[in-house]
């Protein structure tokens, strides 16, 4: 209902889902990636397996830790909210996995973007609105749209420094499928959306307009994808853009509940 107070326990609960999947995630890539020898040819930071500061096995056991601890507080979750949500909690974790796991990875077939937008956007995002009062609301939907458009941003600056090693050990990303001059037109226009899609939020909840200052964090790695550096130059931009996302994703959700932004 309107007004609502902010329900602590849920929050923390879901905060913790999200954190377990995002490091589950991390720990399974660097794992699958690492026993593919895709990693052999990265551009980025070392990782555990490739770079062997862990075996395969260790890396593949914090992945799991990481999924049964989301697994863990999604079910107490899901339990006190909608028991069906224990289907999307355990999809979200399939999917996880599947992105570079399995016989027949996503991310290695151009699907990754899409992936992440639908599960670290829409489903993050209307999941969170949906354990806090039970339905969805039209702002929830317009901030999972920018949430999802950030997030995926993310990964194709990332997709876009990689497309050498990726294109040379077989790792077919959206961003070796479709060039380096499409991916930076890609990266650009998921910002341009992230900033468009908080435009209907603020018409309905005026605090909102203080995240457009946000977009102010977009101008520098735009620059630099548009002046077009590669390989390791492009480092700043990921740094930048995951602050970008970090600091819209706070200033939306302080300025959503100081307005007290549960309807319409």
């Amino acid at each position: 209902a309107a007004g609502s107070p902010l329900r602590v326990d849920r929050f923390v609960l879901a905060a913790i889902v999200s954190l377990a999947l995002q490091i589950g995630v991390n720990f399974a890539n660097d794992y699958s990636d690492g026993i593919r020898g895709t990693d052999r040819y990265r551009t980025g930071p070392p990782r555990l397996v490739a770079s062997g500061l862990a075996t395969p096995a260790e890396v593949l056991r914090a992945a799991l830790v990481a999924f049964a601890i989301a697994a863990l507080a999604g079910t107490i979750l899901a339990l006190g909210v909608a028991p069906w949500l224990i289907a999307v909690g355990l999809a979200s974790i399939v999917a996880a996995w599947l992105y570079t796991g399995g016989p027949r990875p996503y991310g290695y077939a151009g699907m990754g973007e899409v992936m992440v937008f639908v599960f670290f956007g829409l489903v993050g995002t209307l999941g969170s609105t949906f354990v806090q009062r039970g339905s969805l609301t039209p702002t929830s939907w317009y901030a999972a749209v920018a949430v999802g458009a950030l997030t995926t941003a993310l990964l194709v600056v990332n997709n876009l420094r990689d497309i050498p090693g990726d294109a040379r050990s077989g790792k077919r990303t959206l961003a070796v499928i479709v060039g380096d001059r499409t991916t930076r037109a890609l990266y650009v226009a998921l910002l341009v959306a992230g900033a468009l899609a908080t435009i209907p939020i603020a018409w309905l909840h005026p605090w909102a307009w203080l995240t457009e200052f946000a977009c102010v964090l977009a101008v520098r790695p735009i620059r630099t994808i548009c002046a077009g550096a590669s390989g390791r130059d492009l480092i700043p931009a990921l740094v930048d853009t995951g602050r970008l996302e970090l600091v819209f994703g706070v200033v939306l959700g302080t300025t959503l509940l100081i307005a007290g932004a549960n309807a319409p």
